[in-house]
């Protein structure tokens, strides 16, 4: 039996997903960020997230990978970390001024990434997309390649 590289799910999958970062990658570097730091302004910024562990769920990497874009963002200053709760156990992560500016000005080149990827597909064959995505990865532990 032989396999066909060209001819396999997980090469075309692969392909997209380096299409589409490849591109959002060149898109935010004129803004000083990755496609981590990104993430991890979209965790602080749009979805309120503040413990560092649901951070890292939430961009799917782990704590480690985490922590170190963390101090590396601080120090570059587009967030800031202090104590969640008061009795200093934990860390509540925010976004700085200038980390909801790299936010708001990330936001069109993440968006119009998208939807150079959504224009090519019908309506519908985005949602069936979607769904068979989600059907794909469904009950998989979250990927850390990050």
């Amino acid at each position: 039996m032989s396999y066909r590289l060209h001819a396999s799910l997980g090469y075309h999958l692969s392909l997209a997903a380096r299409v589409q970062e490849r591109r959002l990658d060149d898109g935010l570097r004129a803004l000083g960020l990755t496609r981590t730091t990104w993430c991890i302004l979209l965790a602080v910024g749009n979805e309120d997230l503040a413990q560092p562990s649901e951070i890292a769920e939430f961009v799917g990497i782990d704590r480690t990978a985490t922590s170190r874009a963390l101090r590396a963002m601080e120090a570059d200053g587009l967030i800031s970390r202090g104590a969640g709760n008061g009795d200093g156990r934990t860390t509540a992560v925010r976004p700085t001024k200038l980390g909801l500016r790299r936010l708001a000005e990330g936001t069109p080149i993440a968006v119009e990434n998208n939807r150079i990827m959504q224009d090519r597909l019908s309506p519908g064959e985005r949602e069936d997309l979607m769904r068979l995505l989600g059907k794909l990865t469904e009950g998989e532990a979250l990927l850390k390649t990050f």
